[in-house]
């Protein structure tokens, strides 16, 4: 059985879904590392200097998600590792459904 995401975790917003994060800049590759702290935590190969990780964070969902990156806003945290993303046009149930292929045992 998979992790499971839940409130506060994933969350509906106005047109689209909000997704709390936690990221790890620098790490040998992109993949979701579990849950921590009560988000989802993600880990990016870009360093944490000029946007790099934030921009690799968007480029990771998109790809994982097969989602235009255009779909895909980081809302609170560019500056942190605690980051509000969130997800236009898509349901929290969708997010889950596309994200589940993707999540750790």
């Amino acid at each position: 059985m998979s992790m499971k995401l839940s409130p506060p975790t994933i969350r509906p917003d106005h047109g689209g879904t909000i997704l709390e994060c936690h990221i790890q800049p620098g790490a040998a590759a992109g993949r979701i590392a579990g849950e921590y702290d009560g988000r989802l935590k993600i880990a990016v190969a870009a360093p944490p200097v000029d946007g790099k990780a934030n921009a690799a964070l968007i480029r990771f969902f998109s790809k994982k998600l097969a989602i235009p990156p255009s779909r895909i806003q980081i809302v609170s945290g560019e500056t942190g590792r605690k980051k509000r993303l969130f997800f236009v046009g898509l349901t929290p149930e969708q997010l889950v459904d596309l994200l589940a292929p993707h999540l750790p045992e």
